[in-house]
């Protein structure tokens, strides 16, 4: 059976684009099209596609409210079609949070070739979002938190985590939960350049700990998570007295940049059995061999579980090849590493 594909966007332009390329997929077929949420609203009832592709910024009622609408009614996997703007990155975001599986930036029509490769990236994203696991949206209080590693392990440990698709809200749910004090974490999350930083920025709002868009070349510090750049490999380094982070503008690694392998390869070599490291959901392999490299060097690694992951693909592979010693549900992750810091 083919994926039946919602449009939902009010430029023509974009409709008619999103159509030829989602058409164009064997196994994908485009069962309506609607300019605003009103029309939206009985094509979902009629067609009951399996998957929709939502604009962020429509008139009269916007992208935002048209899918928490959505998800209340008629939960259905949600790809946001958005604009690589800080704008864009804050309502991708809260779109992330209300429940929408993933995002792409708005076709550029001007640019041909551009559109060969978003043709397939589009596909696989919409590919993803019709095995996603749905998740209803929860917030966590400041009773959920865990209690504080003790102050002398602090500055010798550290935290490592990875992700991807439902990552954003995976970390969030994540780092809520730690306390204040706490060993230094570095983050791989897929994410294109310019939302990390608003990402970083939207965590450290809801956070005890500090959350930061990492800056190359800086030393890492206890009680502060650094998140990878969108278009930077971030990898931990030794120097004479402390661990900096160094970016890497080389090559996709896994077929990402910024790459958990690298990462996790990274801390794997200068960190060893002082590090944690944790593959949250995602779509691919990116992370399971770099944990597996942790693993070896005596670290302890964990997986997300499968209930809990949007996508179960990057944590499944991590248990699959023996990189993760156990999977653990998304809402015990945080006491799990903080019970790994304290043996």
């Amino acid at each position: 059976m083919p994926i039946n594909v919602l449009i939902v966007d009010d430029s023509a332009l974009v409709r008619a684009v999103l159509t030829e390329i989602i058409n164009q997929a064997p196994d994908m077929n485009v069962v309506g099209v609607a300019k605003d949420a009103f029309v939206a609203r009985d094509m979902v009832n009629n067609y009951e596609p399996d998957v929709i592709t939502l604009d962020i910024q429509m008139p009269e009622i916007s992208g935002l409210v048209f899918l928490e609408r959505l998800m209340k009614a008629r939960p259905t996997p949600v790809v946001m079609v958005s604009t690589l703007t800080a704008e864009g990155a804050v309502e991708t975001l809260k779109a992330l949070e209300i429940g929408a599986i993933d995002y792409i930036e708005k076709p550029k029509v001007a640019v041909a070739k551009g559109l060969e490769s978003y043709q397939a990236i589009l596909q696989n994203k919409i590919r993803i979002a019709a095995k996603a696991n749905l998740q209803k949206p929860h917030s966590v209080s400041s009773s959920h938190f865990t209690h504080v590693v003790p102050s002398s392990n602090i500055t010798h440990k550290i935290v490592a985590l990875g992700a991807s698709t439902g990552g954003t809200e995976a970390l969030k749910e994540v780092l809520r939960r730690l306390p204040a004090k706490f060993p230094p974490i570095i983050i791989t999350q897929h994410m294109p350049v310019g939302f990390t930083k608003t990402f970083a920025e939207r965590l450290n709002g809801l956070c005890e700990i500090t959350v930061k868009e990492a800056e190359d070349g800086e030393r890492i510090l206890p009680n502060t998570a650094y998140i990878a750049r969108g278009d930077r490999h971030l990898t931990l380094q030794q120097t004479s007295d402390s661990l900096v982070i160094q970016f890497v503008d080389g090559e996709l690694m896994s077929g990402h940049k910024p790459s958990v392998d690298m990462m996790f390869k990274s801390v794997a070599k200068v960190a060893g059995q002082r590090a944690v490291g944790v593959l949250l959901t995602g779509m691919g392999k990116d992370g399971a061999a770099g944990l597996l490299a942790m693993k070896k060097q005596g670290a302890k690694t964990y997986a997300q579980d499968e209930t809990s992951s949007i996508v179960f693909g990057m944590p499944k592979e991590a248990l699959r090849i023996g990189a993760a010693s156990e999977a653990i549900p998304l809402n015990q992750i945080a006491l799990k590493i903080s019970q790994a810091l304290s043996m």
